[in-house]
């Protein structure tokens, strides 16, 4: 990168990243079908006599990761696991979450069983480590409780805005649990004490009914423009359920998108592929529409589209720290060959390639998020 690039281009691109989305990895030592599981999208095991380490991210696991635990670049699989469990997870961890580079880890999540918490995964990264808080979780939390329909809806008003006194951002997945395609507007009262009714009937299962996913937005919208948070909103087609209409499409949503409008509370869509040539069009129209993606490819195309201050960095990782460390290097890289062109062809002075660079590696996330 730095035979390519001037000096301060790619010191640019080597300055500490602020991810603003990312997930918690697991503290304990994996075997290697769990191991597996977790480099793999589908969560699924692989097929008999077949291996997740025969993908993308499983070489470059091997390749990139490899390194950074004393091994070989390219070790194989059952050479790189076994060096892993002779470190200890927390070692291993340790390493890989440094290695990114990151100045502070944005959570969606904070923490659960097996998976690290925000303060742990910020101590073992060196950085700082805030929450973004699922809306989702929390009403699913609110409902176990067992309340009457008025309760519950204080309940969870009062939860909510609890809750966002100790974040950095909220985040929904409606896009996964009921699709892009619902209807802009806030729910009437009987509407969504109706809905309570339905709710409450059956609280264990997962809130998939769209007036109150509708419900839950708007009041999610009402907390953010009082505390000045924004809302990340995963697109994309990953995890979406088969039968939601228009699921991962963020174009869907411009009416939603349109009326928060007025509050001016900052809508992040993420994740967005093969959808992210929509949400840079979004971006470039609404002055409170940014979008984060973690693919390299989709960052280029978006840079083709986007204002550079509505783009955002975030590893997407899970799971592994592998996950996280790779999306950074992925990042720089991608970046980095961009901007080489960029440079190539005059088309950007290096004064301009740095202010990109660090605009989105973290200056636009450090605004957005008030760090």
């Amino acid at each position: 990168m730095r035979s390519r690039l001037p000096d301060q281009v790619a010191e640019a691109l080597l300055a500490p990243l602020v991810d603003q989305h990312c997930h918690g990895v697991r503290r304990d030592d994996l075997v290697r079908s769990a191991f597996e599981t977790l480099i793999t999208e589908s969560g699924a095991p692989a097929p008999p006599g077949t291996t997740h380490f025969d993908s993308p991210l499983g070489l470059a696991v091997r390749r990139w990761c490899a390194p950074l635990l004393d091994l070989e670049p390219h070790a194989p699989p059952a050479v790189y696991l076994a060096r892993r469990a002779e470190l200890g997870a927390e070692e291993a961890n340790r390493r890989l979450l440094r290695a990114a580079g990151v100045v502070a880890f944005l959570m969606d999540g904070g923490g659960d069983g097996d998976l690290l918490s925000p303060a742990e995964t910020g101590r073992l990264g060196g950085a700082a480590a805030d929450e973004v808080v699922r809306l989702e979780r929390v009403e699913e939390e609110v409902a176990a409780e067992g309340l009457v329909s008025l309760d519950y809806l204080d309940r969870l008003q009062r939860e909510v805005e609890e809750r966002a006194s100790r974040c950095v951002g909220l985040s929904s997945v409606v896009a996964y649990r009921y699709g892009l395609d619902f209807e802009a507007g806030r729910p009437s009262r009987g509407a969504v004490l109706a809905a309570a009714g339905r709710r409450l009937a059956d609280p264990k299962r997962p809130l998939g009914d769209p007036v109150l996913l509708r419900h839950l937005l708007w009041l999610a919208a009402d907390v953010a423009r009082e505390r000045a948070l924004p809302i990340q909103f995963p697109c994309g087609d990953g995890g979406a359920r088969p039968s939601a209409p228009h699921r991962g499409d963020p174009a869907r949503m411009a009416g939603f998108i349109r009326a928060l409008l007025p509050l001016s509370v900052p809508v992040i869509l993420l994740d967005c592929y093969p959808y992210h040539r929509q949400a840079a069009r979004l971006a470039a129209a609404f002055p409170h529409v940014y979008a984060g993606e973690a693919r390299p490819a989709a960052l280029t195309e978006s840079l083709e589209l986007a204002p550079f201050h509505k783009l955002l960095f975030g590893s997407g990782g899970a799971g592994v720290a592998e996950t996280i460390y790779l999306g950074a290097l992925n990042h720089r890289r991608a970046l980095g060959r961009l901007l080489a062109e960029r440079l190539a062809e005059d088309e950007w002075s290096a004064a301009d390639a740095v202010r990109v660079a660090q605009m989105i590696g973290s200056g636009n996330a450090r605004r957005i998020y008030r760090l």
